[in-house]
């Protein structure tokens, strides 16, 4: 096969013109998207306080559905539409409803934690203050499946997937945070995530945009547009920047790690000794680490410390603790562990006692009330039931032999000194009085002889 022809094949693999839609209705279709008035804004104000909560309460599923839900992808879209067909006026349009829709949302979310109770950064908020060129490749992708599936068919789950992935709403709401908690390196932060994934997206559908040869305005296609264009890319290229910048110092600081591991369990790993920790003081360059069991030797340490520069090290003091140095390391540690445990069984132990003394306080009150009742019912009873010369109130467990359930019911010991016997019918009368004024359960009325 020639080169040509293998170049042909895939060309055609790749060719986006068959599945192209009618560009004047995609057009149309995104240019609706752009406004921001009425139904569109109050949606996006109730993205804005879901994403919120969400971050707020560190819940995933709930920031995935304020991101579904969000409209802020439309006016970014159409910015990147209208520079690929030199679109003033849609250009105009969009970046005015963006400018709005961003200054609400923030508001928004300002006010939201402003009021919130719960002031604690989580660490889906956290995520949101330090991007990386990583989230610059994630919003270029983003933005380019974004605009292929709009002006193709067979769209499926590619937009609700774009809205994840490019997380418009937990950057907004995150810079609410920081203006309304006074962490303003966190606003800084999570706005220039957001500004990243603006300019990204909508660098991705102009790409897209020309790739799929959408058709020029020619009537605005002047040495102004020209330089406009010139002055965009230049946006971007700045924008990248600081993002590359801290992408860097990330994987400097991974590669650094690794190199440490790497040379850890390669030069100081031998059988019978077991490293402990490893760490490094970079203000003192020195590189600590504690081992137990069998010595490492010195001559072990000074080759150890001799190929630390293979290892990117070189600037780096080797410091080994080790023999008695470890024990009262590792003495320390046990010494912290067990006065935890001591406090938490002593914790225990108080709260034990504290429902101990609880139950005695209820039984001495048990004890107590009854005393208090006889006394206060006695004018009562001598009105009620003159013939009563005394009464006793007692609280009675009963058992019987052929359970092992204990019954409590109150007894009432009368005697009238022998002066009138009571009938059945007075009986139950001030069985049903007394049950009634003392509100007991269960009580037995008793008639000493």
């Amino acid at each position: 096969m020639k080169t040509s022809d293998f170049w042909e094949q895939v060309k055609m693999y790749f060719n986006l013109m068959p599945d192209k839609e009618d560009e004047r209705e995609i057009v149309e279709q995104i240019s609706s998207g752009v406004s921001f008035r009425g139904a569109n804004l109050w949606v996006l104000i109730f993205a804005i306080f879901i994403a919120s909560l969400g971050l707020n309460v560190n819940s995933t599923a709930v920031i995935i559905g304020a991101m579904l839900i969000s409209p802020l992808m439309g006016p970014i879209v159409g910015m990147g539409l209208a520079v690929g067909t030199n679109d003033l006026s849609l250009l105009k349009r969009a970046g005015k409803n963006f400018g709005v829709a961003t200054l609400i949302s923030v508001l928004t979310a300002t006010i939201y934690f402003l009021l919130t109770p719960l002031s604690e950064a989580q660490s889906e908020l956290l995520a949101r203050t330090s991007p990386t060129l990583y989230d610059v490749l994630i919003a270029f992708c983003g933005g380019a499946a974004g605009i292929i599936a709009l002006c193709t068919r067979g769209k499926g789950n590619v937009i609700p997937g774009v809205a994840i992935a490019t997380a418009l709403m937990p950057p907004l709401c995150t810079a609410g945070f920081g203006l309304a908690t006074g962490h303003f390196l966190y606003f800084l932060g999570a706005f220039y995530l957001f500004y990243i994934n603006t300019m990204f997206i909508a660098l991705a559908t102009y790409c897209g945009v020309r790739l799929m040869k959408f058709q020029k305005n020619e009537n605005q296609v002047t040495e102004k547009t020209a330089r406009k264009r010139r002055i965009l890319m230049s946006i971007v290229v700045v924008t990248m920047l600081p993002a590359a910048y801290m992408t860097i110092h990330i994987v400097q600081q991974s590669i650094f790690e690794n190199n440490v591991n790497k040379f850890v369990k390669t030069e100081l790993t031998q059988r019978g000794t077991q490293i402990i920790t490893s760490t490094v003081d970079k203000d003192s360059l020195r590189l600590r680490v504690v081992a137990v069991g069998r010595e490492i030797s010195t001559t072990t340490q000074a080759e150890a410390q001799d190929r630390m520069k293979d290892y990117g090290l070189g600037e780096y003091t080797l410091r080994i603790i080790q023999g008695t140095q470890s024990d009262s390391v590792l003495a320390l540690t046990h010494q912290v562990t067990s006065l935890t445990t001591s406090r938490e069984s002593e914790q225990r132990q108080l709260v034990q006692l504290s429902a101990e003394n609880t139950l005695l306080s209820q039984q001495l009150n048990d004890y107590k009330r009854y005393e208090s009742l006889t006394a206060e019912i006695r004018p009562e009873l001598l009105a009620l039931f003159p013939h009563v010369s005394k009464i006793a109130l007692q609280r009675v467990a009963e058992a019987n032999r052929d359970s092992t359930d204990i019954h409590y019911y109150v007894a009432a010991i009368i005697d009238d000194d022998g002066r009138k016997s009571f009938s059945k019918e007075e009986t139950e009368k001030l069985h049903d009085w007394l049950q009634a004024r003392i509100k007991a359960d269960s009580l037995i009325v008793i008639k000493r002889e």
